[in-house]
């Protein structure tokens, strides 16, 4: 019996095609997403405190224990970030939209009254969250104009019959939009 061989052609490796859509139309389709709000929070290596409001969180792993976010490049806190040790990802609850509106604001004291305990690597974890997770800062992917942050989940918390903080259409809502 003689030896066999399947060849198989080498072809170049698929790409995407350009958009067919402007980013204000791709902004808007991911808009329709419903998602829930959070702060992020981290302590600086000089010890100033970081935040800035997300709503690009999601569960990576249950074991191990994995969240991942995303932040843009040019974000003014992303060298804190990407060099930090440990943030921690507070999901805001519904009374919580005055704190998510000024933590996406710029130029404003973001941490003015704003209750925290210290959490592992002396990240900020807000008093009131739905929900927090306090993460060691596990990998970062650079990904077109934002980095991906994936966090191991080191300790977590939630406050029982606590209703989100919701995002829709580039609004906040308390309360589920009918």
């Amino acid at each position: 019996m003689g030896l066999q061989l399947h060849c198989f052609p080498v072809t170049a490796p698929v790409q995407a095609q350009p958009p067919s859509f402007s980013i204000g139309e791709f902004r808007a389709s991911l808009g329709m997403f419903a998602t829930g709000v959070t702060i992020v929070t981290a302590r600086a290596a000089n010890g100033t405190l970081v935040g800035l409001t997300a709503n690009s969180f999601n569960s990576v792993s249950l074991d191990p224990p994995l969240v991942l976010w995303s932040l843009a490049r040019s974000a003014a806190s992303m060298a804190a970030l990407r060099t930090g040790s440990h943030y921690a990802v507070n999901i805001l609850a519904a009374d919580q939209k005055s704190l998510a509106e000024r933590f996406a604001t710029k130029n404003v004291d973001r941490w003015r009254d704003v209750a925290y305990t210290e959490g592992i690597g002396g990240a900020p974890v807000l008093v009131g969250a739905a929900a927090s997770f306090e993460c060691f800062n596990r990998s970062r992917y650079d990904e077109g104009d934002h980095v991906i942050f994936v966090g191991e989940v080191e300790r977590c918390s939630h406050r029982a019959g606590a209703s989100p903080l919701l995002f829709h259409g580039g609004r906040f809502y308390t309360e589920h939009p009918l």
